[in-house]
């Protein structure tokens, strides 16, 4: 019989120990979990880029809901639990829940410390510890204003940063001489301050907080030293204290935290500690690292291991962006310690090594933080130094006097050398799943190992061993700049342009600092696209950006002469539309005309400056443009369904029409076809689209992912739903995810394997506040993409465009 484990907490410590524990032995324990907040696990480490809108909620989320369906995991949300009885081994949640165990993990995390200065609990003044904080810090910067923090540690700047890039005023307000003086040292807390102070970030040293000033709310904050300073909000970020008080109140041992052994057990042997909550060897740790680390143990614990936990080294990274910053172990000085200082003024750049016996006790880099790794290496390993000392602080690759290469210095570490201090990977496990899994990319990486997927800081490392591991296989295409206009990556470019609110392409180029004037014909379009799919409501259009095609919405031909093809609903015609179609062909000599795969009549042939006149032409019949030419919607094709076929189990038609009607005019990353067959036998060729529909009996089963072109691919089911509307939300939810996600020209196929097949399922089929979300943005970008551009050009718009330059030129003379 199963072993019950109940887990009070789930946080990143207890995922990563369930992580552990399902991998070494899968179905051992029954898991219950009692989670206080009312969503599944997230990355509290990337809270900042979430407050700075770098990313969203969805972004960080590490388990979601699938994951724990999918091991067997029962997870209470929003349960707080108030009580553990250890007589009866239960614990009682507030909403009346209780659960047996066999065995309990306490992971109740930490509190905020708040100040009890006179108006600390005035609505206004907020913590910052979980996505509830967070989101209440987006909510105060929709109002506008000042505001304030209080605490320059690494949480408070962090927030500050967030506060500001939301458009908010920001003063912070510490009380101690320097910055983030428990990590940094006063020269690099002075660079620190000067880059923040240049992003536009007040910072006031040795100042104590007297009172904060209101009434009804956050008025602002007296110092102890009188002066006043005015705000709409204060955030508390002086520190935190271990959330022991549950255990306490059950008899549990506790001192700052919950005591454990060096097997994370209590004084209770049923019951163990795990992360921030914990006090192991009288140290409580706040960093993920550690926490890992102790996770690990712990799981091997849970199955009958001997694994012990004996402490952790621990660094620091600051997450605000075009800041390089790290910080590990001891940099106090003493008579029995001498140190290594380099400094380059003009380039911003600091670096100093404390040493004691010849070894590296405490480090600070700022500016330049590619050693941060290799440095902190020899700190937990006691590296005797004395036979590089002399080119310590110039970093790995002049170990010894002698440059090497990245890939070389990168294979001179250890394997069992930490690689993602956020995520506790080694080299030896990112080569080693690289080899076992045939992984190519750095997103294969992410998804397998978590290697980069947190702050990101060691993306370059993990590049290297990939490069090292693979060799001449390795291809990098992924995270190479979008064009050489750009160091930045697609990805890095989107994700921008939503942080920095960029709405033109000049305001992208000069706020990411491109290499060009004007960009270039591979990155222009790129980015039309991303500020058309970003901004829809605010970007006007670039044609002028945009591949000839599209800019004349039209295909053309190898003799320079267009195709026209009008777009029929769902392949669907009638004799008017069919002698409208027999007249423009007459009219103006059209010497092709052709059915095409995607049920439509495409006409070939036509002389640039007549499309206008043929677009007039059709438009009269009630043609709108089919858009063959764009990278947006093209077709939706369509088998007879229940109106006319002995098989069919669904009005295959009718969806496949109310698709186009509902989709035409999006753009998207690549071209996108959809197809609706009535039944398996699927006529309509619904299993090698972009997004295809096979009618069942029970409902509509979705696909996507698939390809007929130069690659060939069978489609992926999404899932099936019982009815049509539903289909619809569904379908357009997905053709919203793959537009905001997706790399200009990447098709939904390259996307899906891209993201991760489970993840988009997950997202679309699984999370139904998720999914509603991306579709109530398609509906809105709606408002603005369904435009005929055909009959906005029969109007005059963009008329010269279809002139010859010979008649443009004339026309320019006579005025």
């Amino acid at each position: 019989m199963k072993q019950k484990l109940v887990i009070i907490g789930n946080g990143m410590a207890p995922g990563r120990m369930l992580e552990e524990l399902f991998e070494r032995a899968p179905g051992l324990y029954d898991v219950v979990i009692f989670n206080a907040e009312p969503r599944v696990n997230y990355d509290r480490i990337m809270l900042s880029p979430v407050l700075s809108g770098e990313k969203l909620y969805e972004d960080i989320v590490i388990h979601g809901d699938d994951w724990y369906a999918r091991h067997g995991v029962t997870l209470h949300k929003g349960a707080k639990v108030t009580g553990i009885d250890r007589t009866a081994k239960t614990v009682t949640s507030a909403n009346g829940v209780t659960e047996s165990y066999d065995k309990l993990v306490i992971a109740t995390g930490s509190l905020p410390f708040i100040i009890p200065v006179p108006g600390h609990d005035l609505p206004g003044v907020l913590a910052y510890r979980d996505l509830d904080d967070v989101e209440k810090m987006l909510e105060a910067t929709r109002r506008g204003g000042r505001a304030i923090v209080i605490g320059a540690g690494l949480l408070g700047l962090e927030a500050a940063y967030g506060l500001k890039r939301q458009g908010m005023d920001v003063t912070v307000i510490h009380i101690m001489p320097t910055i983030m003086e428990r990590q940094l040292d006063p020269p690099a807390a002075y660079l620190l301050e000067k880059a923040l102070n240049d992003r536009g970030i007040e910072i006031i040293t040795k100042a104590n907080t007297k009172r904060i000033v209101g009434e009804d709310k956050v008025e602002g904050i007296e110092l102890e030293d009188g002066r006043i300073i005015d705000g709409t909000i204060v955030v508390m970020a002086v520190g935190i204290r271990p959330a022991a008080q549950l255990a306490k109140d059950a008899g549990v041992v506790t001192n700052r935290g919950i005591v454990v052994d060096d097997g994370m057990m209590t004084s209770d042997g049923a019951i163990f500690a795990l992360g921030e909550c914990a006090e192991h060897r009288g140290v409580c740790y706040g960093l993920v690292a550690p926490l890992y680390e102790s996770a690990k143990t712990l799981a091997d614990r849970l199955v009958g291991g001997a694994s012990e936990y004996r402490g952790s080294v621990v660094n620091t990274k600051l997450k605000v962006t075009g800041i390089n910053l790290f910080s590990a172990g001891d940099f106090a000085e003493g008579d029995d310690r001498e140190e290594i200082v380099l400094r380059d003024a003009t380039a911003g750049v600091y670096k100093r090594l404390v040493l004691k016996n010849n070894r590296i006790v405490g480090a600070v880099l700022y500016g330049e933080t590619a050693d941060g790794a290799w440095f902190f290496d020899m700190i937990k390993r006691g590296t005797d130094i004395s036979e590089m000392r002399d080119t310590l602080i110039f970093g790995q690759a002049y170990q010894g006097g002698s440059p090497l290469d990245p890939t070389a210095a990168v294979a001179a570490l250890p394997d069992d050398a930490e690689i993602c201090g956020c995520n506790g990977v080694c080299k030896s496990k990112i080569v080693g799943t690289i080899t076992a899994k045939s992984l190519t990319s750095l997103d294969d990486v992410r998804a397998h190992t978590k290697a980069s997927a947190s702050c990101g800081s060691c993306t370059g490392l993990v590049e290297q061993l990939m490069a090292l591991t693979l060799g001449d296989s390795y291809n990098p295409s992924a995270v190479q700049p979008m064009c050489t206009c750009t160091e930045l990556g697609h990805d890095d470019v989107r994700r921008l342009i939503v942080a920095k609110g960029l709405k033109t392409i000049p305001a992208v180029m000069q706020e990411l600092e491109w290499k060009t004037s004007c960009g270039c014909a591979k990155c222009r379009p790129a980015l039309n696209y991303y500020l058309v799919c970003d901004w829809p409501d605010e970007y006007a259009d670039d044609y002028q950006s945009r591949f000839i095609n599209e800019r004349v919405h039209a295909n053309i031909q190898k003799d320079g002469t267009y195709s026209v093809v009008p777009r029929m609903w769902g392949g669907v015609t009638n004799a008017g539309e069919l002698r409208a179609i027999a007249d423009v062909v007459d009219k103006f000599e059209i010497p092709m005309v052709k059915v095409t795969g995607g049920q439509r009549i495409d006409l070939l042939g036509i002389h640039k400056e007549d499309l206008p006149a043929v677009w007039a032409d059709l438009g009269k019949a009630g043609f709108v443009s089919g858009q063959a030419y764009a990278k947006g919607l093209r077709t939706v094709k369509t088998c007879v369904g229940t109106d006319w076929c002995r098989f069919g189990t669904q009005d295959s038609t009718g969806l496949g029409i109310r698709l186009e009607k509902f989709m035409w005019g999006s753009w998207t990353p690549a071209k996108l076809k959809l197809a609706v067959s009535g039944c398996p036998r699927n006529c309509a060729e619904a299993t090698c689209k972009d997004i295809g529909v096979i009618c069942v009996d029970s409902g509509y089963e979705i696909h996507f992912a698939g390809a007929a072109g130069l690659d060939i691919k069978g489609t992926e089911v999404l899932g099936l739903v019982p009815t049509e509307d539903e289909a619809l939300e569904h379908i357009v939810a997905l053709a919203q995810m793959y537009r905001e996600q997706g790399r200009y020209l990447e098709r939904i196929y390259k996307w899906a394997k891209r993201v991760g097949l489970d993840e988009i399922r997950r997202q679309i089929m699984g999370d139904s506040e998720k999914r509603r979300g991306y579709f109530d943005r398609f509906v809105f970008s709606q408002k603005f993409a369904q435009v005929d551009p055909w009959s906005e050009r029969v109007s005059g718009k963009d008329k010269h465009e279809f002139k010859p330059m010979a008649v443009v030129g004339m026309a320019e003379a006579a005025e």
